[in-house]
């Protein structure tokens, strides 16, 4: 197997720390990994998980497609429109982390639909049904029979729930 090839990352990582004027032990804190975890993959030593990535980009406040890319865990050239999708919709500061998600599902069943292939999962995404609870179809139809919080939707009123 080929090197791991991580040192841009780990380049990158640091740079993006300076220019946060964190320390590694600020960071490793922030992203809730430790120091000398943190310290080899800046060094380029360890290839860290998507779960990981994504929790040093939340602590930088950085896209964690950036780092997706930059760790070969996304192609730049092939997936380069999908990332910088998902890189929006992940930095509007508008949503919560719960929307983004149902978002970029929603986004990604328009890909399949379309004949696209599919990219590769965003950390957080492993939870498989985790935007079926929404009350609208990917259209932004209500629909009916989706259980909210108030036990009824938009075109259906009330209704009765068992229990």
């Amino acid at each position: 197997m080929a090197s791991l090839n991580v040192g841009n990352l780990g380049e990158y990582l640091r740079e993006q720390r300076r220019n946060a004027q964190l320390s590694l032990r600020q960071l490793a804190d922030a992203a809730g990994v430790s120091n000398p975890y943190l310290s080899q993959i800046e060094r380029g030593l360890r290839k860290p998980s998507a779960e990981v990535l994504q929790q040093v980009a939340k602590a930088l406040r950085i896209s964690a497609e950036t780092l997706y890319v930059r760790a070969g865990i996304l192609d730049a050239e092939r997936d380069r429109d999908e990332v910088e999708t998902r890189a929006v919709i992940l930095a509007d500061p508008s949503l919560n982390e719960r929307q983004k998600q149902v978002l970029l599902q929603i986004y990604e069943s328009f890909r399949k639909e379309n004949g696209f292939g599919v990219g590769e999962p965003v950390a957080g995404e492993e939870a498989e049904g985790a935007g079926r609870d929404a009350d609208t179809d990917t259209d932004g139809t209500a629909v009916r029979g989706t259980g909210t919080a108030g036990g009824h939707d938009a075109a259906a009123g009330p209704r009765r729930t068992a229990g």
